[in-house]
């Protein structure tokens, strides 16, 4: 297994303005492809833009939606990735019959390699739920996808990682929402404007427990309980109404951050993995440990899943 050189992305994407936010794409792919990047992974609905489809009616949604892979935004993402010989991946909202999913996709110069729904979405009630998990080859490693709040869900990661993966790709649209732990909030436009003169004060915001902070306490547990690489992505500036700081990063099996964007613009980071580290970190030795016998009726119990954050409580349509 050879190593592999990821970027991860973050930028400030515009509502519905799918031309614009691919040629940001674009734009970071090239540069990602300059460093020496083999992939390179955006954020969450970066070809939409996420936080404004909680807004909108039914009809609208459907109308920025798209098949996958057959619609237009798919096809661009292969011209990029065939143009720049890197992978990409990136979030757009996808129909398929009457339903519309968020979606992650993965594609390079031979066309579409993956295609992942969103298990948990929650910011438009029109959007559907998927029902199955994803792994898939790339580049001679087992990988897979979970989307924001899937990553949230335990045992999203665990069975992801039992099927076979590797290194798990998480776009995001989080941080700084109001929550019920301490610490936690919107960050005031205020800091955001003037970013340039005081460029320490927003960091400590976008580091603390609004953002980073929060982040901290559960992303690295992901990593380190399954021993799996992660590449976080997350877009920076304002997504709809909610600012975002961005602080795309890649962890490593021990939960360890190889590297981490710590810019407020449009940019990018850049880590080589390796194989040595799935073997020896922790979360190997754990998943062969395991003794399914004590625990699959516990675990396979019935639930009436819910997922309802508390910014987003009382928008529903």
């Amino acid at each position: 297994m050879k190593n592999l050189k990821i970027a991860a992305a973050q930028f400030e994407p515009k509502d519905g303005d799918k031309a614009y936010n691919l040629s940001v794409i674009e734009s970071l792919t090239a540069r990602a492809k300059l460093e020496g990047a083999d992939v390179v992974s955006f954020h969450e609905l970066s070809i939409t833009a996420y936080t404004y489809l909680k807004n909108i009616s039914r009809e609208e949604i459907f109308a920025v939606a798209e098949a996958v892979p057959n619609g237009a935004s798919t096809a661009a993402l292969i011209r990029i990735a065939t143009q720049y010989d890197i992978t990409v991946l990136a979030g757009l909202v996808e129909i398929e019959n009457d339903k519309i999913y968020n979606t992650y996709i993965c594609v390079d110069k031979t066309g579409l390699k993956a295609k992942y729904r969103k298990i948990h979405p929650f910011i438009s009630p029109f959007l559907s739920p998927g029902n199955e998990y994803v792994v898939f080859d790339l580049l001679g490693w087992k990988c897979g996808i979970l989307i924001c709040y899937d990553n949230n869900v335990i045992e999203n990661v665990r069975a992801t990682t039992l099927l076979g993966a590797q290194l798990i790709f998480a776009p995001h649209v989080t941080m700084c929402t109001p929550s019920a732990m301490p610490g936690r909030g919107y960050v005031e436009d205020h800091f955001w404007k003037n970013r340039e003169l005081d460029p320490v004060a927003l960091r400590q915001e976008f580091d603390g427990p609004k953002g980073k902070g929060w982040l901290m306490r559960w992303l690295p547990a992901r990593a380190y309980d399954n021993g799996v690489y992660y590449v976080f992505t997350n877009p920076i500036g304002y997504d709809g109404e909610h600012l975002k700081n961005g602080n795309s990063l890649i962890l490593d099996p021990y939960g360890e951050v190889l590297t981490e964007v710590k810019s407020f613009e449009n940019d990018l980071c850049i880590a080589t993995i390796t194989a040595d580290k799935l073997k020896l970190a922790g979360g190997y030795r754990y998943k062969k440990a395991r003794k399914p016998e004590l625990y699959k009726d516990i675990i396979g119990k019935a639930n009436a899943s819910e997922t309802n954050p508390v910014w987003l409580a009382g928008n529903k349509k």
